[in-house]
């Protein structure tokens, strides 16, 4: 039986499903991309507003803000060198500060539904999953920094606030030589705004939106001495919204401050912080029961909860960070870094599982719970980059050590036997509150990682740049999940992840290139002797062509890549770890995730600017069967806008497509014991924007999500349940800048 919710409108799934599509639509992108140059020729009859000077040290070249780009110059989250797109042999993507704007992106969820080959689903209200090309994604990077999370005790790092960022950058494939642990599928990198202006500058806005959404937001930068070599700037945010979802409500707020200091003109200083409290009421833990106890399958309306009126999974995330950037008179620059997290949940949960009855609702359990959860980490760094001479030709080289230590905690607390939920037909939330008893730990860890890289870029011929680096990583994680009465203490010593690509520029405007990365990622399962497995290992295989257009204003590629997982853990039949009732596991050649990715961002002709993906792979375990299948195979996302031409320039239109495959998890039905598919099938997003300029300060933007209201699933299959995607939406937005 197929259990299904969804449809596409219209015939939007493209037939190509081999490297011969790829190349199609890669000679499609080509003919796109090839467009504009006659008509930039043409440019200077479009009236086309100032852009915003960006002051700064030459660090910051990758800086978004104010550039009205939607393509960057450089990045580096791959390689740790400051590469432009098409110099950098590996598929990476860059959501830049005018496209977060024009598409009202608020959170680092938002970003993940709009960028190329990455895949988000909810666990619930205040939780999601991140996937790419078949894999999990485990870390967060914010300045270049990792973050391990788990989705399990997430505590708001889903619905972090785009606010204090400049862009997002995001590698897919492997990353081992940035991250250290990890899983080989993509790196999501945020980058801090910095007080970059020399002058006084900054913005406020105020929005409405649907379900009684209130924002505001304010963004500061002022010069504190004359000569503007210390500045200072201070973003804030707040907003309060209700939901499409019944009980469920939310407060964020967010506050960010920098100081910069050009302590010399070579030598500059950063020291900042930032916090975001998230106060949400009616928080859902899980979703909603998938059948009825006939067996049956529910289909209730989008409005439906499970929440009380008192759960919430409120959290607060605070950082400290501090930056120390010099620049010698040899073209190396040394980078110093110390980073201070710490993330903190207050959890009051009602988890409703079970089948109701159709007609009187009875028959479902409830799981009232309570935790309190706190996550530290601390980070130091050092990393010089800088060319050097060899064989009478100039190259680059990184290199670096970093540290992190990572304590967390997670308490739980004691209650009376629950009370049974009642009619869940006529749910309206009025479920007592327990009293919470005394409180325990449910589980703690220290998680510490050392690493040491290097990277250089070989400039073999004018055409040819040759890149070869290695990460030593020590990783340990010492660790007690009471709840279960299990001690553990996992540590691996010198594990070598190394990184190696090849650029050939076929001539001023493609190359092409090659690419080997790798990646480890520790398991805590323990073989028939005893012993930890080794560590999961990842290797990213990637080629592929990258076109630049318009003196780098434009950018596209063509990737087709193989993903391997060795070490998988694999039970060893009749076999226990010594001195336990623990099942035995042996390690064994594990996933594989191969397809194509093609994406063209940036500026098309003057005033009209594109960003557009399509990402095609299928993932198999070693026995063949596909693993990852609550996650799309084939992904569509596209958004582009376009200033109108003459006396019309004031206004900017907009619009986009988000098209996902179908996506699916198979189950067992609890009550025929049948297997059954709950499936979602392939569907499309429709966004639109448009922003009047009424003058070079004001301005006036409408976003409408989801026009078509296309009903679909945010998540279908996780512990038997599912929970429904945003209905249409819509956000007005006014905006001054001074």
């Amino acid at each position: 039986m197929t259990i299904s919710y969804g449809r596409v409108r219209g015939s939007l799934e493209p037939s190509c499903s081999s490297l011969r599509g790829a190349v199609a639509l890669a000679i499609g992108i080509q003919l796109l991309a090839s467009a504009p140059l006659q008509a930039a020729e043409s440019a200077d009859t479009v009236d086309v507003l100032p852009a915003v000077q960006v002051e700064g040290q030459a660090e910051n070249e990758g800086t978004t803000e104010g550039t009205g780009a939607y393509t960057a110059t450089s990045t580096g989250t791959a390689t740790g060198l400051g590469l432009s797109p098409r110099e950098t042999p590996q598929s990476v993507s860059v959501v830049t500060r005018e496209r977060i704007e024009d598409q009202g992106l608020e959170s680092l969820t938002d970003v993940v539904n709009n960028v190329t080959g990455v895949s988000a689903k909810a666990l619930d209200s205040s939780r999601d999953r991140y996937s790419a090309r078949g894999f999990s994604i485990d870390n967060i990077m914010i300045d270049g920094i990792p973050t391990t999370w788990s989705s399990g005790w997430s505590a708001g790092e889903t619905q972090s606030s785009t606010v204090m960022y400049d862009r997002v950058e995001v590698v897919r494939g492997a990353t081992g030589l940035t991250t250290g642990a990890g899983n080989p599928s993509a790196a999501l990198n945020l980058i801090r705004k910095h007080a970059d202006s020399r002058v006084l500058t900054g913005s406020v806005s105020a929005g409405v939106g649907s379900w009684d959404k209130y924002t505001t937001t304010g963004d500061i930068s002022t010069p504190l001495t004359d000569s503007g070599n210390v500045r200072l700037r201070v973003v804030g945010s707040y907003e309060n919204s209700e939901s499409f979802v019944d009980l469920l409500e939310d407060e964020t707020t967010v506050v960010y401050g920098v100081l910069d200091a050009d302590l010399t003109p070579a030598t500059r200083l950063s020291v900042g912080a930032s916090r975001q409290d998230n106060e949400p009421t009616g928080s859902m833990w899980g979703g909603l029961p998938t059948w009825y106890s006939d067996g049956t399958r529910t289909d209730w309306d989008r409005d439906k909860t499970t929440a009380a009126d008192w759960s919430s999974w409120a959290s607060v995330h605070e950082t400290l960070f501090a930056e120390l950037r010099h620049r010698f008179d040899s073209g190396w620059t040394l980078r110093a870094i110390a980073s201070q997290g710490e993330n903190l949940g207050d959890l009051r949960l009602l988890y409703l599982s079970g089948q109701p009855d159709r007609v009187t609702g009875l028959g479902m359990g409830a799981s009232p719970s309570r935790y309190d959860t706190e996550r530290k980490q601390d980070d130091v760094g050092v990393h010089i980059t800088g060319p050097f001479a060899l064989f009478e030709r100039e190259h680059e080289l990184t290199a670096g050590v970093m540290y992190s230590e990572q304590d967390f905690v997670a308490y739980g607390y004691n209650r009376a036997a629950p009370l049974a939920p009642g009619d869940f037909n006529n749910w309206d939330g009025s479920y007592p509150e327990p009293v919470w008893l005394d409180r325990f730990v449910s589980e703690k860890f220290v998680t510490t990682q050392l690493g040491v890289y290097a990277a250089a870029r070989f400039n073999v011929t004018d055409a040819l740049k040759v890149i070869v680096g290695s990460r030593v990583s020590s990783w340990e994680k010492d660790g007690d999940a009471a709840a279960y009465n299990v001690a553990y203490k996992i540590e691996h010593d010198n594990v070598v992840s190394p990184y190696a690509g090849v650029i050939y520029d076929l001539d001023d405007t493609y190359s092409v290139y090659a690419s080997y990365s790798d990646i480890f990622n520790p398991q805590n399962n323990r073989d028939a002797k005893g012993d930890y497995l080794d560590p999961l290992e990842g290797a990213n295989y990637e080629t592929g062509i990258k076109g630049e257009y318009l003196q780098g204003r434009l950018n596209a590629s063509l990737a087709v890549f193989l993903v391997e997982q060795d070490n998988l853990a694999q039970v060893d039949p009749g076999k226990l770890v010594p001195g336990t009732t623990s099942q035995a596991y042996r390690e064994a050649e594990g996933t594989t995730s191969e397809g194509y990715e093609l994406e063209v961002s940036g500026q098309l002709a003057a005033g009209w600017d594109i960003s557009a993906g399509w990402t095609q792979f299928r993932a198999e375990d070693a026995d063949g069967n596909d693993v990852n299948t609550d996650h799309p195979r084939r992904m569509l996302k596209t958004f582009t806008r376009y200033r109108l031409p003459g006396d019309w320039n004031k206004l900017v239109i907009g619009g986009g497509v988000n098209w996902e495959s179908r996506n699916y998890t198979d189950v067992t039905n609890p009550v025929t014991g049948n297997p059954e598919r709950l499936e979602q099938k392939a569907y499309a997003l429709v966004n639109v924007m448009a922003r009047y300029e009424f003058t070079n300060a004001l301005s006036a933007q409408l976003n409408v999500d989801n026009v078509l209201d296309e009903t679909h699933y945010s998540q279908i299959g996780f512990y038997n349940q599912y929970s429904y995607g945003e209905p249409r939406n819509a956000m007005l937005t006014v905006n001054y800048r001074y």
